[in-house]
């Protein structure tokens, strides 16, 4: 499994990168807000943290196609393997509703704000209610993410936010 990759950013699309690594160029779909991230590095070297999954339904007879997702960190990364596992979401509808950080939605699930999460798109009310009910106790670390400038988390900013997520936990939140 292809967990990170590196190369130039060669083109930015709606929905995914190309990367030139040589002697291959890599199509990554991408979520919105990662896009918006990278529009400013075009032509520079980029690494993103990437899940690989197959798209297809070989029980029908489609074609499996390979694809890679990426994301700037870890982190975000983690986040979205469990916001596309909640039932009913799947993986090209979870990346076409992550259009604000990681840590926005992370809030909303945690306040249980349906209607903020209505405004994603392809979310609706009933899905805002399942994710809710899902995954709201398991948005602590994500909602508490520090943004960095440069996609990365530093490894300072990483400690506190561990730190502050273990004492929620151990007061039970």
């Amino acid at each position: 499994m292809i967990t990170r990759i590196y190369g130039k950013l060669v083109r930015l699309e709606d929905e995914y990168c190309v990367l030139a690594v040589e002697p291959f160029e890599y199509q990554v779909l991408i979520p919105e807000f990662t896009r918006r991230q990278l529009q400013t590095q075009i032509d520079q070297e980029i690494a993103l943290h990437t899940l690989h999954f197959i798209e297809g339904n070989a029980a029908q007879g489609a074609r499996m196609t390979p694809r890679l997702i990426g994301f700037l960190s870890e982190v975000e990364r983690e986040f979205f393997e469990l916001f596309c596992s909640v039932g009913g979401l799947g993986v090209k509808k979870a990346l076409r509703a992550m259009v604000r950080p990681v840590q926005d939605i992370a809030r909303s699930i945690e306040q249980q704000d349906v209607n903020g999460l209505k405004t994603l798109p392809g979310i609706g009310g009933k899905s805002a209610e399942k994710v809710i009910a899902e995954l709201r106790r398991k948005m602590a670390k994500f909602a508490l993410l520090i943004p960095s400038e440069s996609g990365e988390d530093s490894q300072i900013e990483r400690d506190i936010v561990d730190e502050v997520y273990q004492v929620l936990v151990t007061l039970g939140w």
